[in-house]
């Protein structure tokens, strides 16, 4: 586990956390041609993840306001084709509960909470206020989401721990999701299956009547 942004993809930061004033433009470092190019077929959500990922990466490293942290990322590059709303809730969402969003982890780690690398930490932040929160977002999209966010701009393994913390997360944050996509206890995948196909089939007398219309 690293202790810093040890991906291809360093996370900028504002160059004091204290000052006021506007930042310059600049540009997002860390991004070489390739990855401007991988950048540019993201959706506007993923963008916001990223830019938001780098905001809270900012306030867990630098204790940084989320006021100048939204200033600073909101002048980067690439962050007009960003969702702005998403990235609004995971920014100041996160910071505002990150309390509650720590109480959620600690059960689910296996070292104390100040042995995660930062990225990983603002990573399992960011699941974990999706499930809670963004219920249009289907659960496994939002694993998804976060374990690809894990393996580009965490560390080596980062992205295996993180993908363990929010799949045991999601079952006490989407019960009803998870339960209807689950097959019952005693249903083997192959009966589940067999029992679906079966569920399209028409029942018999519709297919008497098809037969005797026909």
């Amino acid at each position: 586990m690293s202790d810093g942004p040890t991906g291809s993809r360093p996370i900028s930061s504002p160059t004091s956390s204290s000052s006021s004033a506007r930042p310059p433009r600049q540009t997002r470092t860390g991004l070489t041609s390739t990855g401007v190019r991988k950048a540019a077929s993201k959706p506007p959500r993923s963008r916001a993840r990223e830019f938001a990922l780098q905001g809270l990466y900012q306030h867990l490293v630098g204790r940084n306001a989320a006021p100048d942290i939204d200033t600073f990322t909101r002048d980067l590059a690439g962050f007009g084709k960003a969702d702005a709303v998403h990235y609004d809730a995971l920014l100041h969402g996160c910071i505002t509960q990150a309390g509650e969003l720590d109480a959620l982890m600690l059960p689910l780690l296996d070292r104390p909470l100040d042995q995660i690398s930062p990225i990983e930490h603002a990573v399992i932040w960011m699941g974990a206020y999706e499930l809670r929160h963004c219920l249009e977002v289907p659960w496994r999209v939002v694993l998804n989401e976060y374990v690809e966010l894990a393996k580009e701009f965490g560390g080596t393994d980062g992205h295996k721990y993180v993908n363990g913390v929010l799949n045991r997360l999601a079952p006490s944050l989407r019960v009803e999701e998870i339960k209807a996509n689950r097959p019952p206890a005693h249903v083997k995948p192959a009966q589940a299956a067999i029992k679906k196909e079966a569920s399209n089939l028409p029942a018999d007398g519709a297919a008497d009547g098809a037969d005797g219309a026909s």
